[in-house]
This record gives structure tokens, sequence and C-alpha cells, in this order.
């Protein structure tokens, strides 16, 4: 199931699980959405790992058949799991963790179905909350796909061409980050939202309202997906936000940067793009292990009143209620940071910080990075020119 270097990996986050189970008085867990499964086996499979709060989890397999190692139990269907219990002598469970909100309501009964005189709870608060705390091994897969990721962006100046619009850009870097070995997949927590590798956005189309909760738009190439480039052909004066994902290895990074095409002279759009590093650089010396992550929410929305720019934030037509959001498996994990959240940064989460804004007849204007929060601050996980670069 996985290599016995990274068993001592996977026990730190079984233990993290446990730790959370046994203060929700939880007797086990049971995951098989591929994200957990990643998180707690290493490597996405189909069938379920049951892991009790205390222990070593078991891995109920379905496919693929070629497994011999790692509490591997061979079953057909979920239904086959309770009789597999009962033989290794193990109790069943009075309270069971289901994935109430990834599963489909005929998977959830299906699986409440196996103990049916346990009580349910979500497991995925337990571990939603074990996952935004990353360990050493993961910090650094972070921050490998960091490093990865600023490299995408250091083409940008080399492939654009005269004449080109949004999406032969897109497909240019796409191509790039690929290349670079992106493995193309963007996981998002939830079943309303949908990517593909990103999003650049150019002039008006970033004011066109996505239907997703992301913070920035864009109509699509068609409605099927409507969020991203559109075919605008880039013109002089426009600006042009690129906000490509980074996956190079199952841990994302999060990260946008504008660029103009030729010389951008909006005194609106330059000031909006500032106030953006400025929000930055305030939150920089705010975050530390403890913070509540409302206050730096707050903050910037202090700042963002000060210069008269709130018309313009997060969003024009239609606003995001958001700032930031964690990063790891998936691109929106915890902690979220907004007026009504209840997180506190921990010293190992991994989060993405991007004050925007939306200019009528310009673009989109502003940063994004992903950070590390540390012992002593914030640690950047993705490291590029933060100035608007200008394309000719």
């Amino acid at each position: 199931m996985f290599t016995k270097e990274l068993l001592p990996e996977l026990r730190l986050r079984w233990k993290k699980i446990q730790a959370l189970m046994k203060a929700e008085k939880t007797d086990v867990c049971i995951f098989c959405d591929s994200v957990n499964l990643y998180y707690t086996a290493g490597r996405v499979f189909s069938g379920y790992v049951y892991l009790p709060v205390e222990g070593e989890p078991l891995f109920f397999v379905k496919r693929p058949s070629v497994f011999s190692e790692g509490n591997i139990i061979y079953i057909r269907k979920p239904e086959d799991i309770p009789a597999k219990i009962a033989e290794l002598g193990m109790t069943a469970p009075t309270v069971i963790g289901l994935e109430s909100d990834t599963l489909s309501y005929n998977e959830y009964v299906r699986m409440a179905a196996l103990f049916p005189e346990a009580k349910q709870i979500n497991s995925n608060l337990l571990i939603r909350r074990a996952r935004a705390v990353k360990t050493h091994y993961e910090i650094e897969k972070m921050k490998e796909s960091g490093r990865k990721h600023a490299a995408v962006y250091a083409h940008v100046e080399s492939v654009f061409k005269e004449g080109m619009t949004d999406d032969e850009l897109s497909i240019e870097l796409e191509y790039i980050s690929r290349r670079l070995g992106n493995l193309g997949l963007y996981r998002i927590f939830g079943t309303s939202m949908e990517i593909f590798m990103g999003s650049v956005l150019a002039g008006p189309n970033a004011d066109n309202p996505s239907p997703y909760d992301f913070s920035m738009g864009g109509e699509g190439m068609d409605a099927s997906l409507p969020v991203g480039a559109n075919g605008t052909l880039l013109r002089p004066g426009m600006s042009l936000m690129i906000d490509m994902g980074g996956n190079f290895n199952g841990y994302q990074t999060d990260m946008t940067r504008v660029f103009s095409i030729r010389q951008l002279t909006n005194q609106l759009a330059l000031d909006a793009h500032q106030l953006s590093i400025d929000i930055q650089e305030e939150v920089k010396r705010m975050a530390r292990p403890g913070v509540a992550v409302k206050d730096l929410y707050e903050m910037a929305m202090e700042k963002v009143k000060e210069h008269n720019m709130e018309h313009y934030f997060m969003g024009h037509r239609q606003k995001a209620g958001f700032i930031g959001h964690g990063v790891g498996i998936e691109i929106n994990e915890l902690p979220v940071i907004s007026a009504r959240s209840k997180d506190v940064l921990e010293e190992g989460m991994t989060f993405a910080l991007e004050p925007k804004f939306v200019i009528p007849g310009v673009g989109a204007v502003g940063i994004e990075n992903t950070f590390l929060v540390t012992a002593d601050g914030l640690e950047a996980l993705t490291v590029f020119d933060e100035e608007i670069k200008e394309l000719i």
C-alpha cells in the first residue's frame, strides 16, 4: 500500500486524526474520498480506510489488486467490512465518522447501514482540521511545488506575443507547467467549484462574475465551465492577472501575479495593486501562531476603506467574502481568512493570501502568495517579483 519510508509520516497523520477523534468521542472514522485516502494511505485507491481511535488503520481495498502488505484486506463491497471486523475480534463502533460532506446521499446511507446502531458524525470536520497543520514532509512537498510554480511564471514574458488572446497565453503556460511536472489536477473541497489548471483574466473579463466561490471570476470559454479566460484579445492598457495553480506532487500552491499589455497607466489600478502588496506586508507583520484569522481580514478591510477602495476589493460586480484560504492537497483547506471565521493560526498551517481588486474597464490587480505559518511568522512558499510586469 505504501513504502516503508512513508510509514513514519503516515503514523504522524493517523495520530493527529486520532487525537481529534478522542476529543469528539469517536470510535472509528471511515474514509473513501480520494483526498482523504491520499492523506491517510499515501495513495489513491478504490476502497476504504478504517481508522480506529487507537491503533493502526485497516485498508479495505476493492481495486487495484496489487497490494500485499500494510493491513490490507480485499473486499468486493463495503458491506463486507462488518464481518471482516468481527473476524479480527474488533468490536463494532458506537460512534462512527463518515464523510457526510463529500459522500453522495446513496453512498452515505449505504455506509451508515454498515453499523446501524452507531451514531454518525462528520469525519470531514475532523480530518480537515488535522490536514490544516502540515507535517515537515508535507511542508517540503509544498516548498517544491512553490519553486516549480514560480518557474512557470518566469516564462510569461517569453511566451507572450502581440495579437494573442488570453486563452492562447493560458495554453502556453499550461504546456510549460506540464513540462515542469504539473499533474494537471486541482482538487477542490466541495461539489460546486471547478477550474482547469487556473485562470488567466484579461481586461474587462475580470469583471464577469463566476458562479463559483472564487475571489475572481471570468466568463470562461464555454457555459459548461464559466470561469477564467474567454478569448479576450490582449490589447494595450489592459491588466492581465495570471492565477495558475501549482500541483507538482499532490500538494498544491496558489499564486497570482499581474502583468500589463504594454504600459498600465490607470492610476486607480496602480494604487490598488500597491495596496494589495501593503495589505500582504501588514498580514506578514501580524500573523503568528495564536492569531485569529478574522483579525487579519478586519485589518485588510480597514486599510481598503482608508483608501476608499472597497468598491473594487475582492471583485467589483460580485465580491468574495474572504481574502485567503488554506492550501494543501486541496486548494481550499482550512483556515479561511474571513470576517466570520473562527480559525486561529497554528504553526505548520499553510494558506494563500489574495487581496485583489477589479478595476472596471482595466481588469484585475493584486497579488496572491502561499505562506507557511512558523513560530516566528510567515514564510513565503511562492517567491516571484510582485510588481506589475509590462509585456511588450
